[in-house]
């Protein structure tokens, strides 16, 4: 989430117009209902295959599913009247592949003035266990943390929330009996629910405490707190966004299923080992109330700075990996970035995720992340090399999108040979106006793979970290010996998205997400060298153009409406026929 003190400043300046009437559903007159917010996705910064909001200020992904048609649904927290965070409402947006958004009405609103809607989750109640959906089995229910403010925007109590949606979660209607789980503090929040077995799971940070507690419900209306996991992994200044999943574990080699565990994430902030926001997980058993960690070790979703708050999707996911979203950004400079006074947004999401877990070399389980399909989206191939040592160059500034897909993979590496400069570099660059962003391996000595984000001039910020690193083993089989194989391979995957770059590294066992801001033209030119490579060695490049996500939806201003075809009457209604929300804008009825 945010900190209180741009909360409380947001929401003084809510109360000093707002309404009086305490109502079911507060909205702001310069707030649309009914239609989605329209923007423009042609600006040089804006990513082209990565979600990103219309126009203002979007953080953590909320309450993501898929429903039993295939849909995809995000909702997000967003501020719908400024470019900095304040005045949380869940924004929406929906996808039939994870890559072609479409943008839909705000789905939830503040219940009072001083109520903003904070992080959370949502479900499909399919055995309408609520009692909300007696006549269909695709009720949605979406459960968030309300944060009180007082009228002098003083923090008051974080609670949690449950709204229902008879529309396929288009809209919703705020439980009159809420809260469902109560509290006195105002450090409470970020609720993640799932089904286990035969009752409901919520796990919920209490912050500063740095606990996750673990509530049960049969009817997501009443909860029992069962048992707490505290104090684990890095505790920076506070806990939020924890997700738990049933993951599975699957063999490195050949990809088969050998097991099933569970994870629980914990989004730490501040305190990242490098600044600001990190997310870091845990693998282990759940019993339906208790969490088992299978050890203490700490480990990171992504070794650079910029992927936190991720959350998994609720709902039967292909070849049952887990698939998760998180947010591209960093609090330490996420409402300075340049794409707010550029472009009038700030924020994107990153590319879908698919998860599983494996066994690597003397550390037990880890996390691997592989980009999701990319096939909706891949473009013309415009390179494809097999080299030893040597280099290969791409301009990609006739790429409409300014994206790139970009595969290499090293093989038959005799590891005895490896010299201290045997490197694999990766560069993004415009020749015209030398802004530069660098990435490579060194095959040799620690074997670190790196990031350099320095030379790309369009952001002076003191905590904008320039350059990050891993070190990733040249061999990923399970082996009793530290050292690798005599021949060993290694790959990396990376996206470019003009103003993103993810990187996934030796078949996603590391990963990294960051941001870049080109101060004059957009990156063009993509070059992949091979040096002191030993004999024999492979180095096979592939290169693919990406086509705009967005463009298709544009009208001839470059705008972007989304889903209009929502009338206003069916987006202030409840979800069920002829009941409506009542809503106040502004202190004057809506009905």
């Amino acid at each position: 989430m945010l900190s209180l003190t741009t909360i409380a400043a947001a929401i003084g300046l809510l109360a000093a117009t707002g309404a009086t009437q305490d109502v079911s559903t507060y909205v702001n007159a310069a707030v649309p209902t009914g239609v989605p917010v329209a923007g423009n996705y042609t600006g040089d910064l804006r990513p082209q295959i990565h979600f990103s909001p219309p126009k203002f200020f979007m953080n953590d992904p909320n309450g993501m599913f898929v429903d039993a048609n295939g849909t995809w649904h995000v909702y997000y927290q967003y501020n719908p009247t400024g470019s900095t965070a304040g005045n949380q409402h869940w924004g929406h947006a929906t996808s039939q592949d994870l890559y072609h958004w479409i943008n839909q009405p705000i789905a939830l609103f503040p219940p009072t003035k001083n109520t903003p809607v904070f992080s959370g989750s949502a479900v499909i109640d399919v055995n309408n266990t609520s009692g909300f959906f007696p006549n269909q089995n695709n009720g949605v229910v979406a459960i968030t943390t309300l944060a009180h403010y007082n009228e002098d925007g003083t923090a008051g109590t974080q609670t949690q929330a449950i709204a229902y949606s008879h529309d396929g979660g288009f809209t919703f209607q705020y439980y009159n009996g809420n809260p469902v789980i109560n509290s006195a503090s105002s450090q409470f929040r970020d609720p993640k629910v799932i089904w286990y077995e035969d009752h409901w799971v919520a796990v919920i940070s209490y912050a500063q405490e740095f606990v996750i507690g673990f509530f049960t419900s049969p009817d997501l209306k009443s909860w029992t707190h069962a048992s707490n996991f505290s104090t684990y992994g890095l505790l920076g200044t506070q806990y939020e966004c924890p997700n738990i999943v049933q993951i599975p574990v699957r063999d490195f080699k050949t990809k088969e299923k050998t097991d099933t565990k569970f994870l629980l994430t914990i989004s730490a902030q501040p305190g990242a080992p490098l600044g600001g926001s990190i997310t870091e997980y845990f693998p282990g058993d759940f019993n339906g109330t208790h969490f088992t960690p299978l050890d203490g070790a700490t480990r990171l979703t992504d070794f650079a700075k910029d992927n936190y708050a991720a959350q998994y999707f609720y709902g039967n996911t292909p070849d049952g990996n887990a698939i998760n979203l998180g947010w591209a950004s960093n609090w330490q400079y996420a409402q300075q970035v340049p794409t707010g006074n550029r472009e009038g947004w700030r924020s994107s999401l990153t590319l879908p995720r698919v998860n599983y877990l494996t066994y690597a070399p003397r550390i037990g389980l880890i996390m691997v992340d592989e980009v999701y399909d990319l096939s909706p989206v891949m473009d013309q191939e415009l390179n494809s090399t097999k080299m030893g040592n040597g280099d290969v160059v791409v301009d990609y500034s006739g790429v409409d999108s300014g994206a790139l897909y970009v595969e290499v993979n090293v093989t038959n590496i005799n590891t005895r040979q490896i010299q201290q400069y045997t490197t694999l570099n990766i560069t993004f660059s415009n020749p015209n106006t030398g802004e530069a962003l660098y990435t490579g391996f060194y095959f040799g000595g620690d074997t670190p793979f790196f990031i350099n984000r320095g030379a790309v001039k369009g952001f002076d910020n003191i905590f904008f970290t320039d350059k990050f690193s891993v070190s990733p083993s040249t061999s990923t089989s399970p082996s009793s010996s530290p050292l690798p194989d005599r021949t060993a391979n290694w790959t990396m995957k990376a996206v470019i998205d003009r103003s993103i770059l993810e990187v996934f590294i030796n078949q996603g066992v590391h990963s990294a997400t960051v941001l870049f801001f080109p101060e004059g033209e957009p990156l063009s030119q993509c070059r992949v060298a091979a040096q002191d490579m030993p004999s024999g060695t492979e180095v096979s490049v592939a290169v693919w153009g990406l086509k705009s996500a967005w463009a298709k939806y544009q009208n001839e201003q470059g705008t972007v409406l989304g889903n209009v075809t929502m009338s206003a009457t069916n987006s202030t209604s409840s979800g069920s026929a002829g009941q409506k929300r009542h809503m106040v804008y502004e202190g004057k009825f809506s009905y």
